[in-house]
């Protein structure tokens, strides 16, 4: 069963991975995995999203992503898929983040993205905002990295971005702080997976 506000102990390193998870695939739980090592995150928990202001095209219905999203991590102590937008009434993640920050205080937020989503943050709703508020992990994702790396969002705020190396300390970071992680890639997506009959 899948708690919609997920139980948090204070000070906790809890990363932060939202999408439509449409489906949720085995490249989620690779980069979920590499987060809570490299960050030395105590979780990750899964957003998934009621629907995507960037997409055209509703995604399936959230229960059935969750249910999918339960068999991917196949029991994943660290990795928890929440249906919590939908609790909280948030669409953009800039509202969810505040209102996240809000019902857990004490908690230590690091928002993860993969680079494919840096290259285009900048289309986000109040994007800046978001990068303001908490700290931002950057996951590799094939053939994404130098996009990423030339996008707006990593230009202007260069001067924030850390080491790779220091990358364990963003939970501990005051923001704007970001990094990006390089590691072995998945080479799945979920659009892939939906144009193979990924559902089926």
């Amino acid at each position: 069963m899948f708690q919609s506000h997920p139980v948090a102990a204070p000070g906790l390193r809890i990363g932060l991975l939202g999408g439509s998870f449409d489906p949720a695939h085995d490249g989620h739980l690779h980069i979920s995995r590499i987060a809570l090592a490299r960050l030395r995150l105590d979780r990750v928990w899964w957003l998934l999203s009621p629907g995507n202001p960037l997409k055209p095209d509703a995604p399936a219905p959230l229960e059935r992503r969750l249910e999918a999203a339960r068999r991917v991590i196949d029991g994943h102590p660290r990795i928890v898929p929440t249906g919590i937008e939908r609790a909280l009434g948030t669409v953009y993640t800039v509202d969810t983040v505040h209102a996240l920050m809000a019902r857990y205080p004490a908690i230590r937020f690091v928002w993860l993205m993969g680079a494919d989503n840096l290259a285009q943050f900048h289309h986000w709703h109040r994007w800046a905002e978001i990068m303001q508020m908490l700290p931002v992990a950057v996951l590799a994702r094939s053939g994404e990295q130098v996009r990423a790396g030339l996008s707006k969002t990593a230009q202007r705020f260069n001067a924030a971005r850390i080491p790779e190396y220091e990358a364990a300390a963003l939970p501990f970071r005051a923001p704007p702080c970001w990094s990006m992680l390089t590691h072995a890639t998945s080479p799945l997506s979920s659009t892939a997976l939906r144009a193979r009959g990924g559902w089926t």
